[in-house]
């Protein structure tokens, strides 16, 4: 299926490893230039020498604290100097930290906010401009299935994601006669360091063990096993797509099976 990016350009934030890094690999594939932000200079300076050498795509980094409006708008000037536009947002942060409620103070919610839901707002207002002008683009949000059915001691994720879902449903709504769709892509337990850490917090709490942790999710997902970066990639790249024009306002689940909802 020829997906129609060859030539455009995407943004994807906190790319250098795990499932931003996947999604970069995918769209760079399928023919996209990319702009890379990520917080650590040397990562994401080796994802990109690596990406551009495997698929002889530009891709440009620029290092990026998402949870800084600041930093964005910097990020995304730069972006935009460099290539002269932007297609396609596929945004991404790394999660708030595992607990309870009682667990965590004013300032965890106040850094969480800034984090999961600040971070989509401010790069979604600094792209959308020019993708309303051109009357095309793509704004993609890596959230998580915890909107659909929470998780267990991820209560800051759990609130957030769902709060980053109802704007980008709005948001579709808003846009929906201008040539650019919104979306969501949950992940599911998926084979990356986000997943390694929780896996880790999780067991200490419950004095238990990374494996065991890892045989009870396995257990309670009907393909037996946690899913692979370059499975989540592959559905990010067809919700950029040409071919996705008439999907828009959806939050969609890469997760096995494992959400138990009937939507």
């Amino acid at each position: 299926m020829n997906l129609g990016l060859e030539g455009k350009v995407a943004l994807v934030a906190a790319a250098s490893r795990g499932l931003g890094r996947a999604v970069a690999e995918e769209l760079a594939a399928e023919g996209t230039s990319l702009l890379l932000c990520a917080r650590n200079a040397e990562a994401l300076d080796r994802t990109c020498n690596e990406i551009s050498g495997s698929t002889g795509r530009e891709v440009m980094g620029v290092v990026c604290d998402v949870s800084s409006p600041e930093s964005v708008r910097k990020m995304v000037s730069e972006g935009i100097g460099r290539f002269g536009r932007i297609d396609i947002l596929v945004t991404n942060a790394g999660g708030p930290p595992a607990g309870r409620f009682e667990d965590l103070g004013h300032e965890a919610w106040v850094d969480a906010v800034r984090l999961t839901l600040g971070s989509v707002l401010e790069l979604t207002r600094s792209v959308l401009p020019g993708m309303k002008k051109q009357k095309w683009g793509r704004i993609l949000n890596i959230t998580s299935i915890a909107v659909k059915q929470p998780v267990d001691n991820l209560i800051l994720s759990n609130s957030l994601r769902a709060a980053v879902t109802g704007f980008a449903k709005t948001l579709a709504s808003e846009l929906g006669n201008s040539g650019i769709t919104v979306n969501n892509i949950l992940p599911g337990f998926t084979k990356t360091e986000r997943v390694e850490e929780l896996a880790r917090a999780l067991a200490a709490r419950n004095d238990s063990t990374n494996t065991a942790l890892y045989t009870k999710w396995e257990s309670e997902i009907p393909m037996r096993r946690l899913g692979e970066p370059r499975e989540f990639a592959a559905l990010a790249a067809f919700l950029v797509s040409e071919r996705a024009s008439y999907i828009t306002g959806t939050s969609i689940p890469v997760d096995g099976g494992w959400t138990r909802g009937l939507l």
